[in-house]
């Protein structure tokens, strides 16, 4: 059974597998990489990468969480700055932020992405979802005139979803149909839209109930 690291040199030791197994990725793909590959890379022995990873796809679950690590890590701290704009500002906020973390480092997550949507790998997102759904929350907490949109809790969870999935596969993809630019553009204006017709139609009911109310014998 694999043993948890615990002192700073083992800790080490697994940060740099799961590393190595990132460039293993973008070098030989999902299927090609080995367990040898990624402990050559990570300058360790295959014996020393058994000790912490019972084999390759256990490497690639820990690379899967260090993704979802970091892209937490963008998410959370721009809620301070996002819940001061319009939505049609605080998206691509947020987006281009998304886009940052996937370009960086030789677009190491970009291509861990590209692999695991081809090779239509389960991509467990949960925990990045939990993360903007708080969003909302502050969002609305911040902007109460929202906080009475019918089917508000539907829409926030399918926006939230479908929009990050929608985001990754979309940069994943060699040849998007859309540019990311226009991806952005047509996210936030959707929300926007929802938001606006929602709003339009609550006081519209408002009116009517109140004029009943003032027809009233």
């Amino acid at each position: 059974m694999p043993r948890i690291p615990r002192q700073q040199r083992a800790k080490s030791t697994v940060d740099s597998i799961v590393e190595a197994g990132f460039i293993s990725l973008s070098r030989h793909g999902l299927a090609g990489t080995t367990t040898k590959h990624i402990a050559d890379i990570a300058g360790v022995s295959v014996g020393s990468l058994y000790e912490y990873f019972r084999n390759k796809e256990a490497i690639y679950e820990a690379m899967q969480a260090r993704f979802v690590r970091d892209l937490i890590g963008v998410l959370q701290p721009l809620t301070p700055r996002i819940v001061r704009l319009p939505l049609t500002e605080a998206i691509p906020v947020l987006l281009y932020d998304v886009q940052a973390l996937l370009l960086r480092d030789d677009q190491r997550y970009l291509r861990y992405a590209r692999e695991v949507f081809n090779a239509d790998v389960r991509f467990e997102l949960n925990d990045v979802s939990r993360s903007l759904g708080d969003i909302v929350v502050q969002y609305l907490l911040h902007n109460p005139q929202y906080a009475g949109l019918q089917r508000l809790a539907a829409m926030s969870y399918i926006f939230v979803n479908a929009g990050m999935y929608t985001v990754i596969r979309h940069m994943s993809d060699p040849n998007p149909p859309v540019t990311y630019d226009d991806l952005v553009d047509g996210l936030a204006h959707m929300v926007s839209h929802y938001v606006r017709m929602e709003r339009q139609l609550a006081r519209r009911q408002q009116a009517a109930s109140e004029g009943g109310v003032a027809h009233r014998p």
